[in-house]
């Protein structure tokens, strides 16, 4: 005679099923790998604070940027009423480092916006036409990357004059055939995928393609390539005004005031590196938010 079992209680047929975990989208999901970064988000803060210097600078600045004396002039570090000395006409140092913010990041950031909007709308339209439209294009700005972007700057420079207009135009054209080559790049990759011929099957004009489907791929790749040449752009712009084609005196601006202050690097080193130091910080913060960036829109694994 078999053993008797216990017969197994069938399971409830109104027992709840246990909720599935909401999904992120795309962006939530990048903007959670950024903010466990540690790194980028130091490189953001940093950035905010000199954005802050930037829109604050004025009313932030202990002493007027302009006001000369020379009676304080060259003055060392740790000066009492003068924390971060004074320059060769004994203007307060940390005044103008803190108000030559703004007009530093402004000839620093603008060129890589307008090459971002005028770039991506170019590289867009080359990538997704193909054909003799890119030919046309990409052979064209091929003819930019002949020349080394800092010999071109100079040269657009020379020609236009120099002010802070010219050297914005200036460093825009250097920087839109290398945005253009990315955006390209890009469109041309995500021309090809099955969502966008599946589109194009069913009969939605190009412009209606490249704006719902294209657009929202390629904008993340082609804006994080451009942060990084904001780094860039802040050593070009202060070259250009260390050479004198760039802004003008007595404008707080911190390549400017590295030119004039070249001729007091054997009297007062650690004053005249002083606004070498902010670009070098700048440009490195920028650097590290690029990577940053990048490392977070990478969906990969």
């Amino acid at each position: 005679m078999a053993p008797l079992t216990a017969p197994s209680s069938p399971a409830p047929a109104d027992t709840p099923m246990a909720p599935l975990p909401p999904s992120r989208g795309y962006w939530a999901s990048a903007l959670q790998r950024f903010l466990h970064d540690p790194v980028a988000v130091g490189a953001a803060v940093v950035v905010l604070l000199l954005i802050g210097l930037a829109v604050f600078g004025p009313w932030l600045a202990p002493a007027d940027p302009y006001a000369a004396s020379m009676l304080k002039r060259l003055k060392p570090i740790g000066t009492e009423g003068l924390p971060l000395g004074s320059d060769e006409l004994g203007r307060d140092m940390l005044s103008r480092l803190i108000v030559g913010a703004r007009l530093s990041l402004f000839i620093g950031i603008t060129p890589v916006l307008c090459a971002f909007c005028v770039g991506s709308v170019i590289g867009i339209v080359a990538g997704y036409a193909g054909g003799l439209v890119n030919t046309t294009i990409m052979r064209t700005v091929d003819v930019f990357y002949a020349f080394p972007s800092v010999l071109l700057a100079i040269a657009l420079s020379g020609v236009l004059g120099a002010g802070i207009v010219n050297s914005l135009i200036s460093l825009t054209i250097v920087f839109i055939p290398q945005i253009v080559r990315v955006a390209e790049s890009v469109t041309t990759q995500v021309r090809n995928r099955d969502y966008v011929e599946a589109a194009r099957a069913s009969g939605a004009s190009p412009f209606t393609i490249v704006r719902v489907h294209v657009l929202g791929n390629v904008l993340g790749p082609i804006f994080v390539y451009a942060t990084s040449l904001i780094a860039v752009s802040m050593i070009l712009a202060s070259g250009l005004s260390f050479l004198g084609l760039g802004v003008k005196p007595p404008e707080p601006e911190w390549g400017l005031m590295l030119n004039t202050l070249r001729t007091a690097i054997y009297a007062q080193p650690w004053v005249a590196a002083l606004p070498g130091l902010m670009i070098f910080i700048t440009s490195i913060t920028f650097n590290i938010l690029s990577d940053g960036l990048r490392s977070a829109m990478d969906n990969k694994g």
